[in-house]
């Protein structure tokens, strides 16, 4: 989950997903760990996902709060007058990043205000939102695992994943050179799942290269560098990440280097939850149908390249996503 970068990435996109759930009274959002009330519209609950956002006035969208160059936090940006943003909710300008203006498009495109809410990211792919938030736009690969508790939506880009170790290594000249060694990454991320021999990405032909390595787990990719930059086998030996987190470290002047080329690519997608108490069918129509328009009319690609140096989402709007029978 990191930020702004040049590289020209093949044609091929990867995961991660939108969706709110609140009352149309702008309620707080419940903590972590409760079910949020639901929504009523008068003195009717609202039929579905779609109509309770409408109604509410806002779209909750699940993010990271230091992902660059993907999502970060803006110190010190006070809320508009006028926000629906209540509780632990934080409106738009309180955020930057690429996954920010997609969902705030997204948002914009349903004719609602997207509110930001930041739980921990296993809680996002383990599903059970119980109407905490709507969507996840976090830079979420789609995998069958995920699947499972979640929908998703059609990707809206792709990147690429790669190993960096310390710029002052000069033991490692390719990947398979890893092989036993201990590669720092977040966990529950397709980075844990590539160096555990597990990853499986719809459409994606994974190749192992590195085998047995000790993996060392991170709320998010960014601590994981900070660790490596910290000197080459002091408690890493490499990070594995998305290529634009890496590069952008690197690019902030970490004493970091990538070694090789990619190891495989993901396609990054909006989701939603499979568990929500209403029915979500129209509301999966509406993101699709919204991400669809912004691959069309140039918008991501707009995006990537403002955020990336390159076009990342092109790919994503080939995708097939009916292939994935959801």
């Amino acid at each position: 989950m990191s930020r702004l970068f040049k590289y020209v990435a093949p044609l091929l996109v990867v995961l991660l997903v939108v969706a709110g759930c609140a009352a149309p009274v702008a309620a707080p959002a419940a903590p972590a760990g409760e079910a949020a009330a639901p929504a009523e519209s008068g003195s009717a609950a609202a039929a579905d996902l779609l109509s309770e956002v409408q109604a509410r006035g806002k779209l909750i969208v699940s993010t990271d709060p230091a992902y660059p160059p993907q999502s970060e936090l803006v110190a010190d940006a006070a809320p508009p007058a006028d926000t629906k943003c209540s509780g632990d909710e934080k409106p738009a300008n309180q955020f930057t990043g690429f996954d920010i203006d997609t969902a705030a498009e997204i948002a914009k495109r349903l004719g609602v205000e997207v509110c930001f809410v930041t739980p921990d990211w296993t809680l996002i792919t383990a599903g059970g939102w119980a109407g905490r938030w709507d969507l996840s736009i976090g830079s979420m690969t789609i995998t069958p695992e995920r699947m499972e508790k979640l929908y998703f939506s059609q990707p809206y880009y792709t990147t690429p994943a790669a190993f960096f170790v310390h710029q002052d290594n000069t033991t490692y000249t390719q990947p398979a050179d890893l092989s036993g060694k201990k590669v720092g990454g977040c966990s529950g991320c397709t980075y844990e799942a590539y160096i555990d021999g597990t990853l499986s990405i719809p459409g994606e032909t994974i190749d192992f290269v590195v085998t047995d390595a000790e993996f060392a787990g991170y709320d998010t990719d960014v601590p994981a560098l900070e660790d490596l930059a910290l000197g080459d086998g002091v408690r890493l030996d490499a990070v594995l990440t998305a290529l634009p987190t890496g590069q952008g470290y690197i690019a902030d002047g970490g004493p970091l280097k990538q070694l090789g080329e990619p190891v495989y690519f993901e396609y990054l997608a909006g989701a939603m939850d499979k568990a929500a108490a209403i029915d979500t069918q129209s509301f999966q129509d509406a993101v699709n149908k919204a991400i669809q328009e912004m691959h069309a009319d140039g918008t991501l690609k707009t995006l990537s390249e403002q955020y990336y140096g390159t076009d990342l989402a092109a790919a994503g709007a080939t995708f097939d996503l009916a292939a994935l029978n959801q």
